[in-house]
């Protein structure tokens, strides 16, 4: 079942829709909890909340978490090293690794579960600006985690992105002023 999902849904604020493929209302993330910076609800179509993504404090690197019924359910992190292809981590609360990679920028990626592909994550399957798509493979797969975790390496992607090029930008300034 394929998700369309808004990129930088964290800095928008409003209550959005997730929808399937068939356009039908899947799960409704809650704008109203985005009080704390970086926080947000996803909750299903008709009612309770399935997931909290929250930017884990006090991390030594970037770490997005995910939380359900009040405990840690998912710890998203980029891998150290990863030459070719972005890489990031999913560490789940029973000890299971998720790994995800792919080029997460353009939205063409992979999340995986020892070696078996769990979700792809597309910018093609929709029109839209500014959206992409889950594609959740697995029928036994739990889709609002999977697109929480999407949301979170979009997230890590995001300020990665920005943070190499606000250090880039200002090295280049600092390298014209010696001029």
């Amino acid at each position: 079942m394929k998700y369309q999902v808004r990129e930088r849904m964290l800095a928008i604020g409003d209550d959005y829709w997730i929808t399937d493929e068939h356009g039908e209302k899947a799960f409704l993330v809650d704008g109203k909890a985005l009080r704390l910076r970086e926080t947000f609800e996803l909750k299903a179509a008709h009612g309770p909340v399935l997931a909290v993504i929250h930017k884990k404090m006090f991390a030594f690197r970037d770490t997005m978490e995910i939380d359900r019924d009040g405990r840690t359910l998912a710890t998203v992190k980029k891998k150290r090293f990863s030459p070719l292809r972005d890489h990031y981590r999913v560490e789940l609360s029973d000890g299971t690794e998720l790994d995800v990679s792919g080029d997460v920028l353009d939205k063409e990626y992979g999340i995986e579960y020892d070696g078996e592909l769990l979700a792809h994550i597309s910018r093609k399957w929709f029109r839209l600006r500014e959206t992409y798509a889950v594609n959740v493979v697995r029928e036994d797969a739990d889709p609002a985690l999977l697109i929480a975790v999407a949301v979170c390496v979009d997230r890590l992607a995001e300020h990665e992105h920005e943070h190499d090029e606000h250090g880039a930008h200002g090295a280049h300034e600092e390298h014209g002023h010696r001029h």
